[in-house]
């Protein structure tokens, strides 16, 4: 009688807990980032810059990261950006001490490196388990962030006045949470990698062969597109409620709740894939997208803040699961690091672009604009899975003999 195989053990809940202290960080940016350039910059459009200095930084990342996991496997490589997290935290917490809105911009870029490899967890999580638990593998680590959900937001409003500097006291923890982060990933135990491996490792397809396949095409803009709304809407978000005249507590508790959305689902997310296909799934993160804009557009509220971001939060975790499990019937072994930089290349050009538009849009043509605009990338997604249906269906007529 073959054993069956179990989903949890010591290298995955570590790697769990390593996302959620990602998250931390991350999530820490998003919320003070945009205030403490609006309090820098000299106009208000540029507020959102420090934002879109980190998804640049992560954008021009992947490819550098990308090498490292191939070089050095994916502990040191992981190691490696968290040592990036601790040097920009402090970089940032001294452009803030200092008023430097420049430095704090280019402490945010260089904290993109460790983004950029942040992304990755999730793919490593489906090389700590057996491969038929593979969609709840993805979901658990992607269910850690849960933690950033909590304790970002909460990090972000308890210390903002610890220092006469607002915010130097985040800034400052960030640089204690990336050692903590440290430590943890020097007991992860990663899949050796083979010297046959070694030697196929960045072989196999190109870049462009690998978005030729509809599959992997599709995949990628769905992870592009389903981050691109959410971000453009989550970083616009302590902006506009500024504008409407809430606190930052307030910010700070529907940003809580917005990423507890994100990462919750993940503890079933996974199931519902394995259940119900990858396609369903994808199709309910659109459908929740549109439900959140709605909301959105309905009212300025605490509550309608809170329940909008909510569900984008949610809508995000299907697409985001969904897209990156697609992703991985779509490349080989040997083209993995190729195929997830190409993925993430794709994920934080789009942060990068949502990033600077969210902040001039929400400043200049106002929270209903900024809604509205979302509804086109949301539309796009629904239209590359009914192109990616009627390929499937092309390919099952062509295979079927006459």
């Amino acid at each position: 009688m073959e054993n069956t195989p179990k989903l949890f053990n010591k290298n995955l809940v570590l790697l769990i807990l390593c996302q959620g202290i990602f998250l931390v960080n991350n999530i820490t940016f998003v919320a003070i980032n945009g205030l403490v350039g609006l309090s820098l910059s000299r106009v208000a459009w540029m507020a959102t810059l420090p934002i879109m200095g980190y998804v640049v930084g992560g954008a021009l990342s992947t490819s550098i990261v990308a090498r490292a996991q191939r070089r050095f496997g994916r502990q040191k490589s992981f190691q490696l950006g968290l040592l990036v997290a601790i040097v920009s935290s402090l970089i940032c917490a001294y452009a803030a001490y200092s008023k430097n809105f420049w430095l704090l911009v280019f402490g945010t870029f260089v904290a993109g490196y460790y983004s950029a490899n942040g992304q990755l967890y999730r793919f490593a999580a489906a090389e700590l388990t057996d491969v038929s638990l593979r969609e709840k593998a993805i979901s658990w680590v992607l269910a850690g962030g849960i933690i950033g959900a909590v304790v970002g937001p909460n990090l972000a409003n308890y210390t903002k006045d610890s220092f006469d500097t607002p915010f130097l006291g985040a800034y400052l923890i960030l640089t204690v949470a990336g050692f903590l982060g440290l430590l943890v990933m020097h007991f992860i135990e990663f899949p050796k990698i083979s010297a046959a491996e070694k030697k196929a490792a960045g072989t196999g397809r190109t870049a462009w062969e690998l978005l030729k396949q509809p599959v992997f095409l599709v995949a990628a803009v769905s992870s592009a597109l389903g981050y691109g709304v959410m971000n453009l809407l989550m970083a616009a978000t302590p902006l506009a409620m500024k504008v409407c005249g809430l606190p930052f507590s307030d910010a700070a508790f529907v940003l809580e709740w917005h990423v507890i959305g994100m990462f919750a689902p993940g503890f079933f997310t996974g199931s519902l894939i394995k259940k119900y296909g990858t396609g369903k799934i994808m199709w309910l993160g659109i459908f929740l997208n549109f439900v959140c804009i709605l909301i959105a557009l309905s009212g300025v509220d605490v509550m309608h803040f809170m329940l909008a971001s909510f569900i984008l939060g949610v809508g995000w975790n299907f697409l985001f699961t969904s897209a990156t499990n697609l992703a991985m019937t779509a490349y080989r072994p040997e083209e993995k690091d190729r195929a997830q930089g190409v993925i993430n290349f794709f994920v934080f050009t789009t942060m990068a672009v949502t990033s600077f538009s969210s902040g001039a849009l929400v400043t200049t043509s106002g929270w209903d604009i900024l809604n509205l605009g979302s509804l086109f990338p949301v539309v796009l997604m629904g239209v590359a899975l009914l192109w990616l249906r009627h390929k499937d269906a092309q390919e099952k007529k062509r295979s079927v003999p006459n």
